[in-house]
């Protein structure tokens, strides 16, 4: 055997290479198909928003009193997506209202209280995208009897 002839034989690393390039691509395409199928594509763009938020309870007005979430920093919030909750089942109405569609800084989001309801109550604040919910804030407030 002579050694000038084994280094220079290259005949089975064309296939080789082949072999490897062809598993990379394979593996590759499974993992994009299969992220697809699984819908895990669907749930990359849904993240939380990152604002600020202070709330108030309004003066009666009709003997009703709101609760009020003002938007005071941070990324704007789609106004469908934001709902208000408590400890307890306080509210009068099924659902919060907005100023506006998108809420940016200064803009709002109220929702009427039970006259019947005095005490402190803890209210959240709270974001839905699809099957994903985060609690944007939480304030507890003094309801006036």
């Amino acid at each position: 055997m002579q050694l000038k002839e084994f280094i220079g034989d290259r005949e089975a690393v064309s296939p080789v290479i082949g072999v490897i390039l062809m598993v990379a691509i394979t593996v590759i395409l499974a993992a994009v198909i299969g992220t697809f199928v699984l819908g895990l594509g669907d749930q990359v763009g849904d993240t939380a928003p990152n604002a600020n938020w202070d709330a108030e309870i309004d003066e009666p007005a009709n003997g009703e009193y709101n609760v009020t979430f003002s938007h005071t920093g941070g990324d704007s919030v789609d106004a469908e997506t934001l709902s208000i909750e408590a400890d307890d089942d306080v509210f009068s109405g099924d659902d919060a209202y907005a100023s506006v569609e998108v809420l940016s800084a200064g803009d709002s989001i109220t929702r009427e209280i039970d006259d019947g309801e005095d005490g402190e109550i803890t209210f959240n604040l709270i974001w839905e995208s699809g099957d994903q919910s985060t609690i944007l804030d939480t304030e507890t407030l003094d309801v006036p009897e």
